[in-house]
């Protein structure tokens, strides 16, 4: 348009026209083409996207699940695993390099999830329970980290799955056990305010039943404290290391005053030298305890209670409390460790049995990694192994 002007302008001068008037229109014509003339564009920003998170490969991979406390996979679209960090190899195990997903997630459950966040490249989430060698409950989440990889987490809910278990079995079984104690109770102080009031005679006899009620019920409490506590951990084996005979020697010599009010003699029998098994020595006295007591207290008609320690092949051992009392039938060998289970409720409670004795010697036995074996014949005695 300037070009355009000038040579206007340039013609009008050539035609001889006034050169102040020709000048003057020129630069107004300019001035104002100059400023409708658009600015330049500037070039468009490119769209800013942000990029998938991306999991580094090789050693800064490694080192970055490795600070993660808890299991971690990491797996390729082919749902080979690629990596997995030190929890999960104390959890797991360890698995060949680029073993398929399949070696791991046994569940079809599980297995589905996964397959599905890999298919979709949305982050999945599922429940799990471990069943071996110890019941744990898992929330999964597999999570896609670009490159084609994806991440499976593992975050341990075990405690707040027992917290919840543990709350509806102490009520249940806390209000069954203390009903009758209770009624008891009830019974005997409507009596002596009544019919007995003036009877000291009577007064003392049911003073003293009323205290062997009270006393049964607090052992009833404090079992099932001992039994909820030890729930919380049975996934946790302990990391110490114990010689069991000073151990067995301790038990043995804590309960022979029992066995002499028995009329029960309770021999042990031990290696020369020491037997080390990894675990809790209070625990493993409360083990041992239960079951010499218990042999003391329902094979008594045998008069005498042998408990032997041996060391197994391969680094394990063993104890064994065996009686010559008159034995168990069959039927009731495979439910001893159950909660209250009694094979004669009337004996348990004479002998001031809770119920809780086996099934808190299972839950140690669980946590050590430990199996309780139960041989037993009517008229033959009974022999409770726990082997290590």
């Amino acid at each position: 348009m300037l070009a355009a002007l000038l040579l206007a302008a340039a013609a009008a001068l050539a035609a001889d026209l006034p050169a102040v008037p020709v000048v003057g229109v020129w630069l107004l014509l300019s001035l104002v083409a100059l400023m409708r003339s658009p600015a330049p564009l500037a070039p468009p920003l490119p769209a800013v996207r942000p990029d998938p998170v991306a999991v580094p490969a090789g050693r800064d991979a490694s080192q970055m699940i490795e600070a993660l406390d808890f299991p971690v996979l990491l797996i390729s679209q082919e749902e080979e695993i690629l990596l997995q960090n030190q929890a999960a190899l104390e959890v797991f195990g360890s698995l060949p390099d680029r073993a398929h997903i399949s070696a791991r997630l046994r569940a079809p459950g599980l297995l589905d999830m996964v397959r599905e966040g890999l298919k979709t490249g949305h982050p999945q989430q599922k429940d799990y329970v471990e069943r071996v060698p110890s019941a744990r409950a898992y929330r999964v989440r597999v999570s896609p980290v670009g490159d084609g990889q994806f991440l499976i987490v593992f975050n341990d809910v075990s405690g707040l799955h027992r917290i919840d278990q543990m709350r509806t079995d102490f009520v249940a079984n806390a209000s069954h056990e203390l009903r009758t104690p209770l009624a008891s109770l009830r019974g005997f102080i409507e009596t002596l305010q009544g019919p007995a009031r003036a009877d000291p005679k009577a007064q003392e006899r049911f003073l003293g039943i009323m205290l062997d009620q009270v006393n049964r019920m607090s052992r009833l409490v404090d079992d099932l404290l001992s039994l909820s506590r030890l729930e919380l951990k049975s996934h946790i084996a302990p990391g110490e290391r114990v010689d069991l005979v000073p151990v067995l020697s301790h038990v043995r010599d804590s309960l022979m005053p029992l066995g002499e009010s028995l009329g029960v003699t309770i021999s042990l029998s031990v290696p020369d030298g020491p037997v080390i098994v990894p675990g809790d020595r209070d625990e493993l006295v409360q083990v041992f305890e239960n079951l010499v007591e218990n042999a003391c207290k329902y094979g008594q008609e045998g008069k005498s209670v042998a408990v032997e320690l041996s060391s197994l092949a391969g680094g394990g051992a063993e104890v064994s409390v065996t009686d010559h009392g008159p034995g168990i039938e069959a039927e009731h060998v495979p439910r001893l460790t159950e909660r209250f289970y009694r094979v004669n409720v009337e004996a348990s409670r004479s002998k001031k049995g809770t119920g809780l004795g086996l099934a808190i010697v299972k839950h140690i036995l669980t946590r050590h990694r430990a199996r309780l074996l139960i041989q037993s014949e009517p008229g033959k005695g009974s022999r409770f192994t726990v082997r290590f």
